[in-house]
């Protein structure tokens, strides 16, 4: 991405701030010149100036007539190394995470606002038991219980010989063979919890820059003191960027502005030791239960089984206290809360972990009558977990729809449904690769047999996990209908866009093939519009045909290849191929996580592709669930308003920040954490933006139209480019107001030659989403900004200002 080159001829120093878009760019691209020196930041995050620049500062006088550029390159929060493809193992996490916050905005309505956040977190709960439960089902069930005790199964598996109930050795009873195999979903919520505790280290730990380092005025009231209380119920949730209770004496205070927004230490402590200890508790929890059932059978008595149920108790009661830990609050955002959580949550994960051992050393103890059979006690959980996760997502709807009521927006996505759907997806993703997982183990270890059907080693996974399965073809066929009226819809649009084209380009003797090609553009950008209707039907009917799986498991009590015997054939036919058909199905796309997030980060086409929802979704704080990929914003916002703030406060002079895609997002969240003096005094220009189109429709109480309105009336000028060819970026639709002009600017023509001209003698390509610097439009539209700002200030040189070189640093 190179600067404008038109130089406006007014108004002093000036800094141009330019923030590059998903998929990342060089500093030699952005810049246009291969001689850069990273100015401040790290290896992670840095701004780059090109080497004449470097003492820009100290020379103002050269910069009368021209701005200071200066590019802000971030991509590597984000990709990096392929290893980060792992992070798509988190997928359902961010997912869940994502649900947060789609809230719609409302004002007045604290204890739904509150109600939503409880309801986000116990579904992200649930993912975390899923998951355990998942990892609990192939080492314990299907490999200790069910393979090591099957002498045929054991003995095509020569790695599982000293664990063979046909051997007779130390390791063969079944307690110990499950007390052993708990170290595989222990290692696994142990390696969750540490790169959670690392990534918040490398990513979020940052702390956001306040008072001095800032800027800020002096009329703005200070923060509560560390050890000040919070008002009773004053989670972030319940705080609107309408509501009073957010007001400075300058602005209504939006969201993003908030002092806590980009610090969300406290919370993701909480939630990392809820979920932690929620998962040691799932692995003791399947212990403590195959433990009981046999000692049930077996009239034991005695001091075990008094152990035993004070086990099961005492994980019954650090369970309830995880739910008390989840459900308490929310976030602080009001203001930077730097508290160390509480001592009680501190101890909770090893607590739980303490918990865990001595039930394994309880289900290891001595049982010579006890032999494995069947599937292993308490597998029910899946179907519990199933019904709780739609009644969660069912009651949020519910609060979602209450929210929307009273301030409905044609704009938002699926009415305000748009949380309740991505948390059914979330949901829906963790049964797909949790069954993914369990699946091919099961089929690894059956050999030719069919895990389910009787006819193979070992019995299979739980009967739920097939029905599972075998509902996603019948899912994939339903999605053909509403993209077949997708395709038929773009196709319809791209011929009647054909008369537009002509109009636009004023072709006389308009060419056919070229005039398609550019209807076909714009029309298939287009498709980004119909997301909420792909993602309605995708999450309605996850939620029916979840539904539908639990009461075919718990009526047949056998996989659907089975359950069907009998019936007519072709319905015999259409079940067991369907349970074929999906049990490789659901293997295999676990397996394409892991691939497409390589290639993601090894090929910047494949980035660009992947990466939006990718970037979406990472740019949230971790407010639902600690183990989802670290928060880049985190570190990038206030690396961009300290930027700002130390500009435009050492030299008086006048800032344009320019962020593309997004970058456009970063731009604004930062401007929105600026002071209103600062804020004055900075200009925003964003092209290829998402602000409203994605950000504005599917999180509108955070980029919703009141605050996209707030920001135009605070920030000096702001200007919008997009095109109709551009599949993510758009108008904000923030009209004129208070004598400011509109913030879109006219839609830009893409390409910007209909044909060959002496101008452009070749022909020029469809850019789409890229290169908004190629057209003559981004050069008028910067250098209009920089003209509108107020003439730098002159301020003497403070010497006290925090280093550059300090701003942004990461822990890790």
């Amino acid at each position: 991405m190179s600067p404008a080159h038109p130089d406006p001829q007014s108004g002093g120093a000036a800094l141009e701030l330019l923030v590059h878009g998903v998929g990342g760019a060089t500093a030699a691209d952005m810049l246009d010149d291969p001689r850069t020196v990273r100015v401040t930041g790290d290896r992670t995050a840095a701004m780059h100036r090109r080497r004449d620049d470097v003492d820009a500062e100290d020379h103002p006088e050269r910069y009368a007539d021209r701005p200071v550029p200066e590019a802000y390159c971030w991509s590597n929060l984000t990709s990096g190394n392929g290893a980060r493809a792992l992070w798509l193992l988190l997928l359902p996490f961010m997912v869940a995470n994502l649900a947060h916050w789609m809230r719609p905005p409302t004002e007045g309505r604290a204890r739904l606002v509150r109600l939503y956040g409880v309801l986000v977190r116990l579904v992200a709960l649930t993912l975390t038991v899923l998951l355990t439960a998942a990892a609990c089902e192939v080492a314990l069930d299907l490999t200790a219980w069910q393979c090591a005790g099957s002498g045929a199964c054991a003995g095509q598996r020569s790695w599982l010989g000293f664990l063979s109930a046909e051997r007779g050795g130390w390791w063969s009873q079944p307690g110990r063979r499950l007390a052993l195999a708990a170290l595989v979903p222990t290692a696994l919520v142990g390696l969750l919890w540490y790169l959670s505790n690392r990534t918040w280290s490398a990513y979020e730990a940052q702390r956001p820059p306040t008072g001095y380092d800032t800027g800020a005025d002096p009329d703005t009231p200070a923060d509560p003191a560390p050890g000040a209380r919070e008002p009773a119920g004053s989670d972030t949730e319940a705080a609107d960027a309408t509501s009073p209770t957010a007001a400075t004496p300058v602005e209504l205070r939006p969201a993003l502005g908030r002092p806590g927004f980009w610090y969300g230490r406290r919370l993701v402590a909480r939630l990392r030791a809820a979920h932690t200890a929620a998962g040691f508790l799932t692995v003791a929890a399947a212990l403590a239960a195959a433990a009981a059932g046999q000692d049930h059978r077996a009239g034991a008595g005695g001091a075990r089984e008094l152990l035993g149920w004070l086990l099961q108790g005492a994980v019954g009661v650090l369970a309830a206290l995880v739910l008390w830990v989840v459900c308490r609050r929310g976030r602080s955002e009001n203001r930077l809360d730097l508290r160390i959580e509480r001592t009680l949550v501190s101890w909770l994960p090893a607590t739980a972990l303490l918990v865990l051992a001595l039930t394994a050393a309880h289900t290891a103890w001595s049982r010579p009558g006890w032999v494995s059979a069947g599937t292993l006690p308490g597998n029910t959980v899946f179907g519990v977990l199933t019904l709780a996760q739609g009644g969660l997502v069912v009651a949020l709807g519910t609060v979602a729809l209450l929210l929307h009521r009273p301030r409905r927006d044609p704009r938002t996505a699926l009415y305000g449904l748009g949380g309740p759907a991505t948390a059914m997806l979330a949901c829906a993703l963790g049964g797909v690769m949790s069954g993914g997982v369990a699946q091919r183990v099961a089929d690894w270890l059956d050999g030719p047999g069919t895990p389910g059907t009787g006819d193979g080693l070992i019995t299979g996974p739980p009967v739920l996990l097939s029905w599972q399965a075998s509902v996603i073809p019948v899912l994939l066929l339903l999605l053909v209908v509403p993209a077949a009226l997708l395709a038929a819809r773009t196709v319809l649009a791209a011929r009647r866009l054909r008369t537009a084209v002509d109009a636009d380009y004023g072709a006389a003797d308009p060419d056919r093939l070229r005039t398609d090609q550019i209807a076909a553009s714009r029309a298939r950008a287009g498709l980004t519009d119909s997301a909420p209707l792909l993602i309605g039907v995708v999450s309605g009917a996850t939620l029916l045909l979840g539904a539908a799986s639990v009461a075919g498991a718990w009526a047949s009590g056998n996989v659907p290849g089975r359950a069907f015997d009998g019936a007519h054939p072709a319905i015999a036919s259409a079940a067991t191929a369907a349970q074929a058909l999906g049990s490789w199905m659901i293997g295999f796309g676990a397996l394409l996580f892991v691939t497409w997030g390589r290639r993601a980060y090894k090929d910047a086409s494949a980035r660009r592709t992947i990466g939006i929802l990718w970037d979406v979704g990472t740019f949230w704080p971790r407010a639902a669930h600690p183990f989802a990929p670290p928060c880049y914003a985190e570190r990038a916002v206030p690396d961009l308003t300290w930027r700002m703030s130390s500009w435009t406060r050492r030299t008086g002079g006048r800032l344009v920040i320019s962020g593309h895609s997004q970058g456009s997002v970063l731009a604004a969240a930062a401007v929105w954490q600026l002071p209103p003096a600062t804020r004055g005094r900075v200009a925003l220009l964003t092209y290829g933006s998402p602000l409203e189109r994605l950000y504005g429709r599917w999180f509108p109480a955070y980029f919703g139209p009141e605050s996209l309105r707030g920001l135009h009336r605070t920030v000096h000028c702001w200007s919008n480019l997009y095109r109709a060819t551009d599949p993510i970026g758009g108008p904000v639709r923030v009209p004129a107001q208070d004598g400011r002009p509109a913030v879109d600017r006219a839609e830009l023509l893409d390409p910007v030659a209909y044909g060959r001209t002496r101008e452009h003698p070749l022909p020029e390509p469809i850019l789409g989403h890229s290169d908004y610097q190629a057209d003559p439009a981004f050069d008028e539209a910067r250098a209009a900004l920089l003209d509108l700002l107020p003439p730098a200030l002159p301020r003497q040189r403070d010497d006290t200002v925090v280093p550059q070189e300090s701003s942004g640093r990461s822990s890790g």
